[in-house]
């Protein structure tokens, strides 16, 4: 079912999914680790156990520390007429080759196109054919 065919009601809430993919190059690890160790100490609702965890996971990993910084609710916070309903979100260190089809985020919108233009070529054969 494509996302035109979803039904949606008139009086009822239309629920979107929206999925982001960012790749980010960290370029001043121990600045990151610092405003994440300060957004933990500064967060009244986080047990003291928790605390200690994330202080612990936040000084090897510089993943984590961008986990505790980034908030989709602090992302939509801005945007008027939605509320968020669930959100989920991991960071992990990942391989990075600019130069690699893998990164290309435009393949989608190729394949689209490279199908658009099969179809094109194949009505442009049909219509070659006819008597």
């Amino acid at each position: 079912m494509s996302t035109t065919e979803i039904p949606r009601g008139d009086s009822g809430p239309r629920y979107v999914r929206l999925q982001v993919e960012l790749v980010l190059e960290v370029s001043g690890p121990d600045e990151l680790r610092a405003a994440a160790l300060d957004h933990i100490a500064a967060d009244d609702y986080m047990p003291p156990q928790e605390r200690l965890h994330a202080r612990d996971a936040v000084g090897k990993d510089e993943s984590e520390a961008l986990a505790y910084l980034v908030d989709p609710a602090d992302l939509l916070s801005a945007v008027p007429g939605v509320d968020l309903v669930q959100a989920s979100w991991s960071c992990a260190h990942t391989e990075y080759d600019p130069d690699s089809d893998e990164w290309d985020l435009d393949d989608e919108d190729a394949a689209d196109g490279d199908e658009a233009e099969d179809d094109e070529a194949e009505g442009d054969e049909a219509e070659d054919d006819a008597p």
